[in-house]
């Protein structure tokens, strides 16, 4: 294995918090491969960029010669995670947790390796417990102490309700790291109550406390809230290989390099290189080029990401877009609305031609249909049509 300060290093990148990094060194030191759990409860088929921050970590921690202990909660998913929901949520059925976990199992095996990654079910040793078992578990801990839980605390002030059943969720996933044995538990930044919970529990248990590290969200590629499918911000991990092409050439210059910190494998030295190529006037559209070309190669192969731009267009018709596909910079002190930007692009013959084609529904923007409301960022990038024979890349940046 490698030193311990080699191995800190790498752990702590783009992380959000370790507790108690002593702790972790105090177990690295010990020389013997560790037990990283990580729980994902299947709650929706296909998973985007954003839950692979974590996935990520994971295989950075086999890299490092440590165990990968991949939890699907198919019992916790039929409670149903409350961690940051202003109102009870609705828990899924046994069936469909488990057609969502098999989904989970295909996904991640594009990141993990499969020979160093022991996949494991709540289920199997939740369903064992009595109804006795569970209320002893429940005794571990506090109702005072549960609404300290921020989200907890917001929904019973605003006089919101809380069903006893949410409750369990923290408990059972603290209690999954009792079961599993588990030395290190990830999560997102929003799980860190319930991460917290483990150590509780396995001190209670007579078992050393787990490290636990929390990992940021993503921005999505609006570049302002968590990545999320029913926000439309996302970049899914079976995205084809042009739509996830486009979709990382195309976000925001903002994002670019965090989304190189959380996604890309390379080396912080190399990306180093690359912002200083950046400041010395390197197009950043030829360093997102980079990122798109190693994300696709990842889920897609890499012959996938040889010819991804050559079908970064078709989202767009069901053809490709023209190979002299125009590339259009404008300037601008501050974001612009789309309608300005397609008349200052010399796609429409002026501003209400635009708004016409706005409202007739006759304007994409990366595939996707837009209207009046849409907005360009500054720094971002975006293939548009305008009617049905006008194309254009169009790059919003400062004078």
């Amino acid at each position: 294995m490698k030193p311990v300060d080699e191995q800190l290093a790498l752990i702590a990148r783009g992380v959000d918090e370790i507790l108690v990094e002593s702790e972790l060194r105090t177990k690295l030191e010990r020389g013997t491969p560790l037990r990283i759990k990580a729980g994902f409860d299947p709650t929706a088929p296909d998973l985007h960029l954003g839950h692979t921050v974590l996935i990520n970590k994971l295989r950075q921690f086999q890299d490092l010669g440590h165990e990968v202990l991949f939890l699907i909660g198919d019992f916790t998913g039929m409670i149903g995670d409350p961690s940051g929901k202003n109102i009870t949520r609705q828990p899924l059925t046994r069936e469909q947790v488990l057609a969502n976990a098999e989904t989970y199992k295909e996904q991640v095996f594009k990141i993990l390796d499969p020979a160093r990654t022991q996949v494991m079910f709540n289920s199997t040793w939740m369903d064992k417990l009595t109804s006795a078992d569970m209320i002893q578990l429940a005794g571990k801990y506090t109702v005072a102490r549960m609404l300290e839980r921020d989200d907890f605390d917001k929904r019973y002030k605003g006089g919101q309700s809380i069903a006893i059943h949410e409750f369990l969720y923290p408990l059972v996933q603290g209690y999954d790291s009792v079961a599993m044995r588990a030395d290190v538990e990830l999560g997102g930044t929003d799980q860190k109550f319930n991460l917290l919970m483990g150590r509780e529990l396995q001190r209670q248990y007579g078992q050393e406390s787990q490290v636990i590290i929390t990992m940021p969200l993503l921005v999505g590629l609006d570049g302002e809230k968590k990545m999320s499918k029913s926000l439309g911000n996302y970049v899914g991990i079976d995205d084809r290989p042009g739509e996830m092409y486009n979709k990382i050439v195309s976000m925001p210059d903002s994002l670019m390099w965090r989304y190189f910190e959380l996604l890309s494998f390379r080396s912080l030295e190399e990306i180093e290189t690359f912002k200083a190529d950046v400041e010395a006037g390197a197009n950043p559209r030829d360093i997102k080029i980079k990122l798109a070309e190693e994300l696709v190669a990842r889920f897609h192969g890499e012959e996938a990401a040889a010819t991804a731009h050559k079908s970064a267009g078709n989202r767009l018709q069901d053809g490709e877009l023209p190979e002299d596909l125009p590339e259009i910079e404008l300037e601008s002190a501050e974001d612009l609305p789309v309608s300005a930007v397609l008349n200052r692009a010399g796609m429409t013959k002026n501003a209400a031609a635009a708004r016409d084609l706005l409202s007739a529904g006759s304007v994409k923007v990366d595939g996707q249909v837009v209207d009046k409301d849409f907005v360009f960022a500054l720094g971002s990038e975006h293939v548009c049509q305008a009617g049905k024979k006008k194309f254009a890349r169009i790059r919003l940046k400062k004078p």
